[in-house]
């Protein structure tokens, strides 16, 4: 799913959550909010942010904690609130993507002003990829989430990064520093590799998180 003159539009999104991170600045992400404004679920943290950004959310997800009365006021037709504390915010709109049939899903605004808020959403895509396909997309990136066999697009320089979610073998093609079936054991030692050309491929068994540069 690409959404900037740049990287075309592959597949649009059923829908596009807005997080309480960083709110998006650059084109790849912000643009995908503009392109498709009639179809974002937001967080309620991020609730603030996208309507000083002129835009209105069709639905606000969360625990009800980060979201201030007037804006509650603004938004109460379209608020989904549950109180439970066993996941964030963040899953709480994705959950309440699924409920409406959506599967195609581009979350924008995980990333920012906490670290550990920015690993615990990045970390969650694996969850998130076995009821849907799901994307996060930052202001210097795209997070995708891959098992089995998978060709990604590219372009020769783009500068990647792989991020193992479990400890099986790991395989890279088309890439400035190929591995074959090799067990990645530490965040950073599937880090900073380089595509060839217009495509690279990941082979894994496990689950890997995979970080496109822009």
């Amino acid at each position: 799913m690409n959404f900037t003159h740049k990287h075309p539009i592959a597949s649009a999104p059923d829908t596009v959550i807005v997080a309480a991170g960083d709110f998006p600045s650059h084109p790849a992400a912000y643009g995908a909010i503009e392109q498709f404004r009639d179809r974002i679920i937001c967080c309620d943290g991020a609730t603030d942010a996208l309507l000083r950004a002129g835009f209105m959310p069709l639905a606000v997800a969360g625990d009800g904690d980060s979201i201030s009365q007037t804006t509650r006021d603004k938004v109460a037709d379209r608020l989904h609130l549950e109180s439970e504390q066993e996941t964030n915010d963040l899953t709480k709109a994705v959950r309440y993507a699924l409920k409406q049939g959506h599967r195609r899903l581009l979350i924008v605004g995980a990333t920012g002003k906490r670290e550990d808020h920015t690993l615990g959403n990045i970390s969650l895509l694996a969850d998130y990829m076995d009821k849907a396909t799901v994307e996060m997309r930052t202001d210097y990136g795209i997070f995708t989430p891959a098992t089995g066999h998978t060709s990604f697009a590219s372009y020769a320089g783009q500068q990647i990064s792989v991020f193992c979610v479990d400890s099986e073998p790991l395989t890279l093609r088309n890439v400035r520093w190929p591995l074959t079936r090799q067990r990645i054991t530490r965040w950073w030692q599937g880090t900073l590799n380089e595509a060839l050309s217009d495509q690279f491929e990941v082979e894994t068994e496990g689950k890997v998180i995979v970080f496109r540069a822009y």
